[in-house]
């Protein structure tokens, strides 16, 4: 099959790369669409040190086979998929679910190869079917959509908080929009006016991070995807906030910590969420994620898909496996 593979840092695409197989309680997924994410561009930049496979975690699919025959009925499904692969019968899988399992494999992250490809595979305990009304273009973003998603469920934020998402890239739009749609006032701060545009167009308040005055939110978001985003959204936040940490890269960051113990500061790391509320929304028509679409490349093209994608400004970047 075709695949986009990852080894030592270097991105290439294999026109004979082994097809999967479903083992017992899997099934085996034909790729229709697969997103590019700022993760994805990190682990080329070494993100995560000695990863040798295939990239890629947000897509769209249809089940081809299924390794059990209790699980026949999912042959032929549309479906999204959850990334973690925990063990299933640990403490942490038993009460929290796969997402911290001491042993868990990543699609596309964590020795197991992702969906930048024609076929994957995954439990059936991961999979969701897609809703007929949702098109593969909508569908691919459940993923990111789940991500921001999760910060709901781990604080509660007070609608009348003055809130900020520093960052108006890929995952932090969708953060804005999620945490509006509870009828939280949210102000995207970015750089640049430019990275402000389509943010506007969603009908949230825009602003540039620079321009505001040090303890100006009472929740903040860091959704930068850089460095330099920690020591900005700490800088913004109030005493006795909430800072949400949502950027995975490559890479240490310095930072004075004074205030987060001073200002007595609430910091959360935020990573995977819930796919099946964020599939709710999507199918409610409650979020253009289309509107973010820079541009769909063929599968055999996606090292020059990773090269527009990874330029400023860019949002969303798709890739399309031959059908």
């Amino acid at each position: 099959m075709q695949a986009l593979h990852l080894n030592n840092g270097i991105l290439k695409f294999h026109n004979n790369y082994p097809k999967p197989t479903a083992a017992p309680r899997e099934a085996l997924i034909r790729v229709r669409l697969a997103g590019i994410c700022s993760t994805d561009l990190e682990m080329v930049r070494g993100y995560v040190q000695g990863f040798n496979g295939v990239l890629g975690h947000e897509f769209v699919g249809d089940v081809e086979a299924v390794g059990s025959k209790e699980d026949e009925r999912w042959i032929g499904q549309r479906v999204v998929g959850s990334i973690n692969i925990g063990c299933g019968h640990c403490a942490t899988c038993r009460r929290n679910g796969a997402e911290h399992c001491p042993t868990r494999r990543v699609l596309g992250i964590h020795d197991h190869d992702g969906v930048f490809a024609e076929y994957i595979t995954l439990p059936i305990s991961n999979l969701l079917p897609v809703p007929e009304g949702v098109t593969d273009e909508t569908a691919v973003f459940v993923e990111p959509l789940a991500a921001a998603v999760r910060i709901r469920e781990q604080v509660h934020v007070r609608p009348s908080a003055k809130t900020a998402v520093v960052g108006p890239g890929r995952l932090g739009l969708l953060v804005g929009k999620v945490l509006s749609l509870a009828g939280t006032e949210v102000t995207m701060l970015g750089r640049r006016q430019a990275s402000l545009v389509l943010p506007a167009q969603w009908g949230l308040q825009t602003g540039i991070a620079a321009d505001f005055a040090d303890d100006s939110f009472d929740f903040v978001v860091e959704a930068t995807g850089n460095g330099a985003g920690f020591s900005q959204s700490l800088r913004l936040i109030r005493p006795l906030g909430n800072l949400i940490l949502k950027s995975t890269f490559h890479g240490n960051v310095e930072m004075n910590l004074t205030k987060i113990v001073v200002a007595e500061i609430n910091v959360t790391g935020s990573r995977c969420g819930p796919f099946a509320p964020a599939l709710r929304l999507l199918a409610q028509g409650l979020i253009d994620v289309e509107s973010t679409i820079e541009a769909i490349y063929p599968l055999h093209d996606g090292t020059a898909a990773f090269e527009a994608a990874a330029k400023a400004g860019v949002r969303k970047i798709l890739l399309t496996p031959p059908r």
